[in-house]
């Protein structure tokens, strides 16, 4: 297995380690809703807690999509950013050799 395989494996381990985290946070949440309302029959408590745990794992899954979304978006923004730094860098780099370049040629030509 490549080390491509075996991250793309980790992480696909991880989504659904997130997922079944989600549920179990939704499920617990929607049995604490449901509690609160003691006049609600069995059927009624059990529509309710579905309904509320779908709910749950809907806007879970909206917020993922978005921070996604986010981070493409810095990342995008920020190896920009490098890349123009880069670009700087060696420009700065090839300058200050050019100059030295230059200071050496000019002492070397007084000398002779």
């Amino acid at each position: 297995m490549s080390t491509g395989d075996e991250r793309a494996l980790v992480q696909e381990i991880e989504g659904h380690l997130v997922v079944a985290a989600a549920r179990e946070e939704s499920r617990t949440a929607a049995a604490r809703a449901a509690a609160r309302l003691g006049w609600l029959t069995d059927t009624q408590r059990d529509d309710l807690e579905r309904q509320f745990e779908a709910e749950y794992l809907a806007l879970a899954r909206t917020s993922w999509r978005r921070t996604a979304v986010r981070a493409e978006e810095l990342r995008d923004t920020y190896e920009t950013r490098y890349r123009a730094l880069r670009q700087r860098l060696v420009a700065c780099f090839l300058l200050g050799c050019a100059v030295l370049a230059a200071t050496g040629l000019l002492v070397l030509s007084a000398a002779a």
